[in-house]
């Protein structure tokens, strides 16, 4: 390693001693803390290297050998730690810098806590070698329609199944549908129970802030634990679904629109909690309604289909929410897909009409409240319950699920939300597609996994929840 800094300083000394003045100066401005350490320094040559290329070669060494630089002496401590290096190298892993930012400084003290407006001071150093030490997680996302499962480590799930509800039989208990569902997906990824912490995404279900709704949420969410308890895996982290999908925006509080599988949920959330008391609204229209109307129109026009699949793959290939609904009417929007086995098709207004019946129902036939009244009236249910002084919390909306990566569904539904809206209430409504797509809630689970406290400050461990259930059976 001496070596290696010698052969650097006498590759940069010529350039160093030939520098004028203006840049010395410079330099000096940029570390005057630093350099107050490095003149005190007693480090032989190395105490005439520049700090910023005292700061290049540690980046060209990188961070273990960085780190190992610190018991040099106390000047090399306090460069070493510096927060700049060590942010250099965060953003140089496969995470996204601004996505490791958020986590480390929202998520980082647990779930549930109300967090103050300014950023806490943190070690990056630190925070490294703790995120280096991270087992990661298995992470279980159950959606309503597909459920995708992986290593926290990994850029992406590593694989897909069928809706949750389709792993075991309907008819059988909670605790038995769950235990099979998680033997399924553990199975299906060679790994053994004991061996991580898991995050499970809770199903977004039981809306009501009612006692026997607060019940069913406990009940599930004990089932959960107990089935993964009992197949020995050693800690378990169960998170809401719209609140994961929410961190994957990097946000901790907003309002989240998730289009399911049979409906679409419009939950609001104050830091990481979802407001029950507020109320989450429900609309009756879902991807697969949407599906069917596509459906339905192909239909109507003779156009010949072999499978479900082929029009729910046209449905996320050729369509799109218009702007102005009639507007487009008058337009030629004709465009075609290449389907393998199936040939190509051709659909024009079926394009943008069959993601028209979110904010339009009745074209479909369907009696239900449009999209955007349903978030329009959610946003007046957080700003009637006056849960914050400033009200800009709930005006962040993130759209969540499959269906949500229509193009132009995000730019409708803000101009649609704040046409409904009066002034005083749509100055600064943003409306968010999808940051992950279909995996917005999967990313979201990511950022918990790959946390520098993870997982003692999200998990429950399987001890603590024997405990608390047995103290409930006390009772």
């Amino acid at each position: 390693m001496a070596m290696l800094l010698r052969k650097v300083w006498e590759s940069v000394s010529t350039r160093s001693t030939s520098s004028n003045s203006t840049s010395t100066v410079n330099s000096m401005d940029r570390f005057d803390q630093m350099m107050m350490y490095v003149q005190t320094a007693s480090t032989g040559e190395f105490d005439r290297i520049p700090l910023d290329i005292f700061i290049q070669i540690l980046k060209i060494l990188g961070p273990k050998e960085s780190a190992k630089l610190s018991s040099v002496c106390k000047s090399w401590k306090f460069i070493v730690s510096d927060n700049r290096l060590w942010i250099y190298f965060l953003q140089n892993q496969h995470e996204p810098w601004d996505s490791t930012f958020f986590a480390e400084t929202h998520l980082r003290s647990g779930p549930l806590r109300t967090f103050p407006n300014s950023v806490p001071e943190l070690s990056f150093m630190s925070i490294y070698g703790q995120r280096a030490q991270v087992p990661g997680a298995i992470i279980i996302d159950g959606g309503s329609g597909y459920c995708k499962f992986g290593w926290s480590k990994y850029s992406a799930p590593s694989g897909r199944s069928a809706t949750f509800l389709e792993f075991g039989n309907i008819e059988s208990p909670m605790y038995s549908r769950l235990r099979h569902f998680f033997s399924t997906i553990y199975t299906r990824m060679q790994v053994k129970t004991s061996t991580q912490p898991i995050i499970v995404s809770i199903p977004i279900c039981h809306y009501d802030d009612t006692e026997s709704d607060k019940a069913a949420r406990t009940q599930l969410k004990d089932a959960i634990h107990s089935a993964l308890f009992d197949m020995n895996v050693p800690a378990v982290c169960a998170v809401n679904q719209a609140v994961l999908a929410l961190f994957a925006a990097r946000k901790v509080s907003g309002i989240v629109v998730n289009i399911g599988f049979n409906q679409t949920s419009i939950v609001p959330i104050l830091y990481g909690k979802v407001m029950h008391q507020v109320g989450v609204e429900v609309v009756g229209i879902g991807a697969f309604k949407l599906t069917g109307f596509l459906k339905e129109q192909m239909q109507q026009k003779n156009i010949y289909f072999g499978s479900l699949y082929t029009v729910r793959t046209l449905k996320e290939n050729l369509c799109y929410v218009a702007l102005d609904y009639e507007a487009e009417l008058s337009k030629d929007t004709s465009a075609s897909f290449q389907i393998a086995s199936e040939g190509c098709f051709t659909l024009s207004e079926e394009r943008f009409k069959t993601g028209e019946i979110l904010f339009q129902p009745h074209i479909a036939g369907v009696r239900a409240m449009g999209l955007q009244n349903a978030v329009a009236l959610c946003m007046e249910h957080c700003q009637d319950a006056e849960l914050m002084v400033d009200d800009s919390w709930y005006k962040t909306v993130v759209l969540a699920g499959g269906s949500a990566c229509l193009p132009g569904l995000a730019e409708r539904l803000e101009k649609e939300v704040c046409g409904l809206l009066p002034p005083c209430m749509n100055n600064g409504i943003r409306v968010l597609p999808p940051p992950y797509g279909v995996d917005s809630a999967w990313y979201g689970a990511k950022l918990i996994g790959n946390l520098s406290s993870f997982p003692t400050s999200w998990c429950v461990m399987k001890k603590q929840f024997r405990h608390r259930s047995r103290r409930k059976f006390m009772w």
